[in-house]
């Protein structure tokens, strides 16, 4: 099965495009993916990437509720009013956006994580602080089992 998996940190080049890694470009390639929808994460100075899929997945949810409930319309305020599709070019990069920039403070340096079914873009040092509070999250839990 294609996942995104792991993570690679690439710079920016001087017209404010980075390269998608290899791995990930694979992935895309291998589930079809043309567009990407791109949207502020819900829980981390991060943008996810994924396929129109993604998208679907959580207009589902959204239609699910009622039309007018506060759980609809936030829902559709962060997956709507939070979201974008994008492009790769020819050779695989991404242009970083204003809109990526303004949300997660990247300036010369992308870190890509991979999640499973989608990936994220990070400030470097905002990725490695997230992952080790989740480590250290993760030891704290299993010293107390």
């Amino acid at each position: 099965m294609s996942r995104f998996l792991s993570s690679a940190t690439n710079r920016i080049d001087s017209k404010g495009r980075v390269s998608v890694p290899a791995a990930f470009r694979s992935v895309l390639a291998q589930r079809n993916i043309q567009e990407l929808y791109c949207f502020q994460d819900f829980v981390f100075p991060a943008i996810s990437v994924g396929g129109p899929d993604l998208l679907e997945r959580f207009e589902r949810q959204i239609a699910a509720e009622d039309p007018f409930s506060p759980v609809a319309n936030e829902m559709s305020l962060l997956i709507h009013g939070g979201g974008v599709f994008m492009k790769l070019d020819a050779e695989g990069r991404l242009m970083v956006t204003d809109f990526i920039r303004d949300f997660t403070r990247i300036s010369d340096e992308v870190t890509f994580v991979g999640r499973a079914d989608h990936f994220q873009l990070w400030q470097p040092q905002a990725f490695q602080a997230a992952q080790m509070q989740a480590r250290e999250g993760r030891m704290l839990v299993g010293k107390r089992s």
